[in-house]
């Protein structure tokens, strides 16, 4: 009779296959940017707004209207 063995989740199951890295290295996704520091009023809806999106998508408000902001810089760029 077969003993019954307690498989553990945390190790790999059944047949293995090995993937090639396709991740780039560190140095190929990291765009260093130079920022500056700016003061400036924003609409309390507009804040609550950003806010209320980043917590949602657990991240930063003033990240997310930077990046909007870049975005919409670049498109515009002559």
């Amino acid at each position: 009779m077969k003993k019954n063995k307690k498989m553990n989740p945390d190790m790999p199951q059944g047949k293995l296959t090995e993937v090639t890295d396709f991740l780039p290295p560190p140095s190929q996704i990291i765009f260093p940017t130079t920022k500056e520091r700016v003061t400036m009023e924003l609409t309390a809806s507009t804040v609550q707004f950003f806010k209320a999106q980043a917590r949602k998508h657990h991240t930063k408000y003033q990240t997310m209207i930077r990046h909007l902001l870049d975005r919409y810089a670049t498109h515009f760029k002559a």
